[in-house]
């Protein structure tokens, strides 16, 4: 049986550590292509590449997300008391479950309208002033910045589109996730602590913060005047990807500090209780 739980454990990890790598080989693969000179044989196979590209990325996020979901089970089932096992078993129950939902569909609409994957523009058809067919399919497989090519627009309707570009992509998804866990973890700390005051004022406006990204930016955007709403829009829009990305170590580690906390806490209950 604890083989079992060992091998479950690492066939988890396995598929979450395999699923990065082949994002990031295909990220370095497609960047060194699409940096090739453009003739019409090397566009016309630029564009199957794409095609491909995103074949393959679906299927990555499909081995991490059943990695995830085998790694996050055999931890909430191993009682040895560890940090991920305390984060697995907190964030497993129905509410939990509820919660982490919610928040990851969410915050991924939020993220995509922030981001400018989710287009909504009441002022402009698109087929009169793009002069493009609605609804429809576009792929564009060059060229760009790294990790912003190849993109797929779509158009919805005539004031509803999609802009998906691969690293907003997968930041999305990656952010959902750890804001999910994140408000999941720390509804359920917040049950725990809250008849001994654990939470402060400031602890609850740091966690809004820390559990959205994307908010900072949103939020700001209250403060400045209409004359300098367009150049604030640019500026976030530039930054808004780093900035994602300095914060998910911040995601990351968030989730151990509380875990912690709760495991501390049982373990005094526990001590009071013996004497």
């Amino acid at each position: 049986m604890e083989k079992q739980k060992i091998t479950g454990n690492q066939n988890g990890r396995l598929l979450i550590i395999l699923g990065f790598i082949i994002i990031t080989i295909l990220f370095l693969i497609y960047t060194r292509v699409s940096s090739l000179e453009l003739t019409p044989d090397t566009f016309s196979s630029i564009e199957r590449l794409a095609v491909i590209f995103y074949f393959i990325l679906i299927m990555s996020f499909g081995a991490i997300t059943f990695g995830l979901y085998k790694y996050h089970n055999q931890k909430a089932a191993d009682s040895n008391g560890g940090i991920l096992s305390i984060i697995a078993s907190t964030t497993l129950n129905k509410k939990s479950r509820k919660i982490f939902l919610l928040t990851f569909i969410g915050y991924g609409v939020f993220f995509s309208l922030t981001s400018g994957m989710l287009v909504y523009q009441p002022e402009v058809v698109f087929s009169y002033h793009y002069n493009v067919v609605v609804p429809s399919v576009n792929l564009v497989p060059c060229c760009g910045d790294p990790g912003y090519m190849p993109k797929i627009t779509m158009y919805i309707t005539e004031h509803v589109g999609l802009q998906v570009i691969p690293i907003n992509l997968v930041l999305q998804l990656i952010v959902s996730y750890l804001v999910g866990l994140n408000t999941a973890l720390a509804a359920m700390a917040f049950n725990f602590f809250k008849k001994g005051g654990g939470l402060s004022s400031v602890g609850a406006t740091t966690g809004l913060f820390i559990a959205c990204p994307t908010c900072v930016g949103a939020f700001s955007s209250i403060f400045i005047g209409a004359s300098g709403a367009i150049a604030f829009t640019v500026a976030i829009t530039q930054l808004q990807t780093l900035f994602i990305i300095i914060t998910i170590p911040i995601l990351l580690t968030t989730p151990f500090i509380m875990a912690r906390k709760l495991k501390r806490s049982d373990e005094n209950c526990s001590v009071e209780t013996k004497n």
